[in-house]
């Protein structure tokens, strides 16, 4: 596994980061059984992994077909990450993610609201929203080797089992970590994502103005 891959898996870890999922997960799921919580983040991750997987494979036909240029979309995409990173280091919030309180004001009323609510908004755009999306689209539209794009697919599917294994544990790591810890992983996914988006950027310029950089 290359160096690009590693720093693919490591974008997806900060941009999903399942930590900041947590509160609202166990907020949405208060009140239901171990069975259903299950169910429920079943599908929220099975949602993150076919939208990681729909954008590495036909993101680049979308850029082609809206006539954006590769270069462009990074430029755009490395300032909303840069952006995004700002926000979390900040204050611990994300401005491309809803706030947690917002979207909790009513309570489900049974499985299907659950279930419902385990795809907008904790799977989109909770866990994987504008950022990542746009960062699925960035790598996969610079690969040709078909090997290469199904490793990126795969590294989609390790988030989301990861991001499903972070669900099921949400008590666990709600006690142990409480709302100070959650916010200091916040704020150092925060510093990492900044330095990524700063090379997107930086590879965006590099397109649009190869004669410059």
């Amino acid at each position: 596994m290359d160096a690009e891959i590693v720093k693919i898996i490591l974008a997806f870890v900060v941009l999903i980061n399942p930590s900041s999922a947590v509160p609202l997960f166990i907020n949405m799921s208060q009140g239901y059984d171990i069975h259903q919580k299950r169910k429920a983040a079943r599908i929220a991750c099975a949602t993150v992994f076919i939208t990681i997987a729909f954008f590495a494979l036909f993101g680049e036909i979308l850029l082609q077909g809206l006539g954006i240029s590769l270069g462009s979309f990074r430029v755009a995409g490395g300032i909303l990450l840069f952006l995004i990173a700002l926000g979390m280091m900040s204050d611990g919030n994300n401005p491309a993610k809803p706030n947690e309180d917002e979207l909790t004001s009513d309570e489900p009323k049974d499985l299907k609201s659950l279930t419902g609510s385990a795809v907008v908004p904790l799977a989109i755009p909770m866990m994987i929203g504008p950022g990542g999306i746009s960062t699925v689209i960035i790598y996969s539209a610079q690969v040709t080797d078909p090997m290469r794009l199904g490793l990126i697919v795969l590294a989609g599917l390790c988030i989301s089992i990861f991001c499903y294994v972070s669900l099921m544990a949400a008590d666990k790591i709600s006690q142990l970590l409480g709302d100070t810890g959650l916010n200091v992983i916040n704020r150092i996914m925060g510093i990492i994502l900044a330095a990524l988006a700063i090379e997107i950027i930086v590879s965006g310029l590099r397109n649009i103005f190869p004669a410059l950089l």
